[in-house]
């Protein structure tokens, strides 16, 4: 199995805050540090996976203002495919504003802007190219008639479909995800679809179940610390963490799904790039920044000689 990712999904710019502690209401506190990055988890997991050699195609929306051209460049940088990467008048681009503590646990503003005008006529615009694609990438910071579309026209072309609910929103319907492939939440996103507990680890695979049960083929959980669970009808398979020091947890997520989407799309052994992905996720939160932190195949390659020495 190989072939090209495809990420109908966002963009962001990134305003990266490092703070000693975040201030109380009305106060102000000085910061150590700022950064201006690319962001948005759509290009975020485009970015990770094409780090890692993935031919990757981008369906997304920018604004016309200052950083539409810089998002434009920096995927043309990474060989992203941007023929689908259209700008929308009068409109700014999306922006999010991240505030990093010295734990390197972060809180995250975002303003959608232009990714509310992806719409399901993208999806249709970028048909053909969609069409020989062996995974499609999405995410909730673009409408949910765009996430919708793009699941029908996964299972109309039989095309395998993931999606990662980030950030989670109580009106996504699950009954319109009966054909995806996988389902990523964190532990908070799967009680949000859910409406079930998640404590423990038996209560996050009885949740991740009822999703099964609606229809979703596969559901994947990620924990964070804890590493992060593969839920099938057929069992659940538990992936071990790695343990580093983190610097800054930014972006962690979605170097997650990008780097598993590499690994399934080359070998199709979906356990097998689950351990990667988690390996992946691990170094990049040993740096700062969001796709700045993101490993080239090569780096990725010396931290896993590293750690499974």
């Amino acid at each position: 199995m190989s072939g090209r990712i495809a990420v109908v999904g966002s963009n962001m710019v990134d305003l990266i805050t490092y703070v000693t502690r975040m201030p109380d209401k009305g106060e102000t506190i000085e910061a150590p540090n700022f950064a201006l990055g690319c962001g948005g988890k759509g290009a975020n997991q485009a970015i990770a996976a094409a780090r890692l050699g993935a031919d990757v195609l981008m369906v997304t929306r920018v604004g016309d203002d200052i950083f539409a051209d810089n998002t434009i460049a920096n995927f043309k940088a990474n060989g992203i495919d941007t023929r689908f990467v259209r700008k929308v008048p009068g409109t700014p681009s999306g922006v999010a504003p991240i505030f990093v503590e010295p734990n390197g646990e972060n809180s995250i503003l975002i303003v959608k802007g232009a990714n509310a005008h992806l719409s399901p006529a993208a999806v249709e615009e970028a048909g053909e190219a969609l069409k020989g694609c062996a995974l499609i990438l999405m995410q909730l910071e673009v409408p949910l008639e765009t996430i919708y579309a793009t699941v029908a026209f996964g299972a109309a072309h039989g095309i395998p479909t993931l999606l990662n609910p980030a950030p989670a929103v109580p009106e996504l319907d699950v009954e319109r995800l009966r054909t995806l492939s996988f389902l990523t939440p964190n532990e908070t996103e799967l009680a949000i679809l859910s409406g079930m507990p998640v404590a423990s680890e038996t209560e996050v695979e009885a949740a991740a179940r009822s999703l099964i049960a609606k229809g979703v083929r596969t559901v994947i959980v990620t924990m964070g610390a804890r590493g992060a669970l593969l839920v099938e009808e057929k069992g659940a398979t538990r992936i071990a963490p790695v343990r580093v020091t983190p610097k800054d947890t930014t972006g962690a997520g979605d170097a997650f799904i990008g780097s598993f989407a590499h690994y399934y799309t080359q070998s199709g052994d979906i356990a097998a790039a689950l351990h990667k992905a988690v390996r992946y996720a691990a170094d990049s939160i040993t740096r700062n920044g969001t796709q700045s932190s993101y490993a080239t195949l090569a780096e990725f390659e010396a931290f896993c000689a590293t750690i499974d020495a």
